[in-house]
């Protein structure tokens, strides 16, 4: 009784949480930004290197994978991969959340300067600020495999910071106006889903994920572009006010849905 009272509790406060004007507005700009930095050029082309990595098998057994076996042996490692820099980010989120908090006297302020630093990192994401686009990726990993899933994730979410941090710095910037803790590990969490969610396709559907990543880097300056305009157009409306507006807007539907939200 008493777990299901819990559980009961938790999805009330998810669904309450998911549902303020707020997040409502910021998640889907996280589950973007997140699909955005997955096909960004310091993650995609060296995809079925991190599947190698995390499976123990070759690109030529990624290819030829046709057995339940081998198909649930790269399930698992990108499931175990994702959970382990999801554990990375969302503990980012959790911090930055908390550190809102703690500044939300002046969050006017606040918000101006993190829009400003966002639509700084979008002029990065563009390419005009190289160095904020350097990586320290662990270019030598042996093939561990499954059971090393988890902390290979890990590392390469340390590894990955300061490549993908255009776009991770705006969710951040997002997760610290949250000015909660919570709110800034849920908004991280779907962030790692649009960043995980491909590597898990990939997994399901290996030959057909390579073709669209075929597309895209062919196509890498525009997906580039528009993941640096999304970052620039957040970047405005939080320092013009035009976010807490929108947000405004969205709160008297919400509530009219019913007296809990």
């Amino acid at each position: 009784m008493t777990t299901l009272t819990t559980s009961l509790e938790l999805g009330t406060w998810f669904r309450d949480t998911a549902l303020s004007g707020s997040l409502l507005l910021a998640i889907p700009v996280a589950l973007v930004a997140g699909l955005v930095s997955f096909f960004s050029p310091c993650v995609v082309p060296l995809l079925p290197g991190y599947l190698s990595y995390t499976t123990g098998l070759s690109g030529a057994d990624l290819e030829s994978a046709q057995g339940s076996k081998q198909r649930g042996r790269m399930l698992a490692g990108s499931l175990l991969f994702v959970l382990g820099f999801s554990f990375v980010f969302v503990s980012y989120g959790t911090l930055f959340g908390a550190v809102g908090e703690w500044m939300f006297e002046y969050r006017d302020t606040l918000t101006k300067v993190l829009g400003g630093f966002t639509i700084l990192l979008g002029i990065a994401f563009l390419g005009a600020v190289p160095w904020l686009q350097r990586d320290f990726r662990i270019h030598r990993v042996p093939n561990v495999g499954v059971a090393a899933a988890p902390l290979l994730g890990v590392l390469f979410g340390l590894g990955w910071t300061p490549c993908i941090g255009p776009t991770l710095g705006a969710i951040l910037s997002l997760a610290t106006k949250e000015a909660s803790a919570g709110r800034g590990a849920l908004l991280s969490f779907v962030y790692c889903l649009g960043l995980g969610l491909p590597f898990i396709v990939a997994a399901l559907a290996y030959r057909r994920m390579l073709g669209t990543v075929g597309w895209v880097r062919r196509h890498q300056r525009w997906v580039t572009w528009a993941g640096g305009l999304m970052l620039i157009a957040v970047g405005l409306m939080l320092v013009t006010g035009w976010w807490d507006l929108m947000i405004d807007q969205l709160r008297g539907p919400i509530q009219s849905f019913g007296p809990s939200l």
